[in-house]
């Protein structure tokens, strides 16, 4: 099992790197690309030691594992994002622990978000995942059905729907990675024109971050460039 002392932050350097050398290929600012890193199947110590190197926000995918982690680590001022699959009976634990999802893509999800947050707590920050492409094992909602479930979360009260988020398939250039970015920034630039103030667009993992960011990233979504090969969560 991994232990704080197996675990070094060299992973979070090397990746902040690659953010920083494809923001400023790009022109871009490399202060408007977050890391998120995604911590699911990653133990509590190797947490600490990235938030000791500055990384607190963290990304988790099975509401079980992640709770308990959550609760381990209160004494961290870190921000929890969800990013995994959201089942409608687990919507209560990921409205009261989390500060981030990434992944509503229906309405039903997106009411039961905002009726089970807290009314202590600020808004849920949300993120509509977007389907680029046709594969069964990813949720999403389709881009023809996208301004309207769009309208429907900017409604809701309890919730602030910030962008959008999408996993397309694996590509094996770059230029093939950054076409289903490259229609992520342009829907969300279209619900920008209709009116919409929306400013996050969580896309890119470890293979495909440069694409991504190359394309209008503000969310860069990495677990195993920063960790390495996933272990079983301690506690």
């Amino acid at each position: 099992m991994l232990t704080a002392p197996q675990f070094s932050a060299d992973g979070l350097v090397a990746v902040r790197s690659r953010i920083e050398a494809a923001a400023r290929r790009a022109g871009r600012d490399p202060a408007g690309v977050a890391l998120l890193a995604v911590s699911k199947q990653q133990p509590e110590a190797a947490i600490r030691v990235l938030a000791a190197a500055g990384q607190f926000a963290f990304g988790e995918n099975y509401v079980q594992e992640s709770l308990a982690k959550i609760d381990a680590l209160r004494d961290l001022p870190l921000a929890w994002h969800f990013i995994g699959k959201l089942q409608a009976n687990k919507t209560r634990e990921v409205a009261e622990q989390f500060q981030w999802v990434h992944t509503v893509d229906r309405l039903r999800i997106a009411e039961r978000l905002s009726g089970q947050r807290p009314r202590h707590a600020p808004p849920l920050e949300v993120l509509i995942q977007v389907k680029l492409a046709d594969e069964a094992s990813k949720g999403g909602v389709g881009p023809a059905d996208l301004p309207a479930l769009a309208s429907a979360v900017m409604a809701l009260p309890r919730l602030k729907l910030r962008g959008l988020m999408c996993m397309p398939p694996d590509s094996p250039t770059e230029d093939e990675q950054r076409r289903p970015f490259r229609r992520l920034r342009a829907l969300l630039d279209g619900l920008n024109a209709a009116g919409h103030h929306l400013d996050t667009l969580s896309m890119g993992m470890s293979n495909d971050l440069e694409a991504a960011v190359l394309e209008g990233a503000t969310l860069v979504r990495v677990g195993t460039a920063v960790f390495g090969p996933r272990h079983t969560a301690a506690g």
